[in-house]
Formats: C-alpha cells, sequence, structure tokens
C-alpha cells in the first residue's frame, strides 16, 4: 500500500521534470534532472533531489536558478494537481551519483592492480 505522501511525491517527481523541461525558461536549470522527491507525511514540505551534468559551477548555479524558479514551480504543482496544500519545495543536491562514481573508480583502480600482479606473476 503507498502513502499518499508517496503518491504526491511520485507526480511531483513527473509534473517538476516535465516543467523543468518545457515550462522554466531560466538556462541554469537546462541539465538538471531530478532524481527523486520526498514528501513529508503531512504535505507541507517536498524534498526534490536533483543532479546536474558539469562542474561545481554549474552545479551551483542549477541550485541558484532551481531557488529563483521555485515560486513558479509551486504555483503550477497546485494548477496541476490540484493541490489545496502544495508542499514548500526545498531542493537538494543527490550525492549518490558522486558517490557511486567515486566507488566505481576505486574498484576499476583495483582491477587494474590486480590485473597487473597477474601479468607479473606470469
Amino acid at each position: 500500500m503507498f502513502k499518499r505522501c508517496e503518491k504526491v511525491g511520485e507526480a511531483i517527481h513527473k509534473e517538476i521534470s516535465t516543467l523543468l523541461i518545457n515550462g522554466v525558461k531560466d538556462p541554469r536549470v537546462g541539465l538538471v534532472n531530478i532524481t527523486g522527491v520526498k514528501v513529508t507525511d503531512d504535505l507541507h514540505l517536498a524534498t526534490l533531489y536533483y543532479s546536474v551534468i558539469g562542474t561545481d559551477v554549474s552545479r551551483k548555479d542549477a541550485e541558484a536558478g532551481l531557488n529563483s524558479a521555485k515560486g513558479f514551480l509551486r504555483r503550477e504543482i497546485g494548477k496541476i494537481l490540484r493541490m489545496r496544500l502544495v508542499p514548500d519545495l526545498l531542493f537538494r543536491y543527490d550525492e549518490s551519483i558522486d558517490y557511486g562514481s567515486k566507488i566505481e573508480s576505486i574498484l576499476r583502480q583495483i582491477h587494474e592492480t590486480d590485473e597487473t600482479d597477474a601479468e607479473k606473476d606470469t
């Protein structure tokens, strides 16, 4: 069984992703991808996790762009989902992608050193 907050989170995820592509004209949010949404049980706060392709500068620019578009996004979500109470939007950078990349590079290094050691043994 899904909780209502999970259903609202999924709907917000879908609509915000669409709005970022079609509705927001700020170039800073062009390469933003919403990776997840968590809504509190009382539906007062929605935390949106995002990732950005690029450097730390583009990440900070994207965060500024998302925060400046927050009012527009919240208003549009209220219209689309016809909610009486629209959650406040809080944008957080999704660090799990960076963490996964770091682990992958460590595993790649381990694999390369194992291959090098195996070549030395033969």
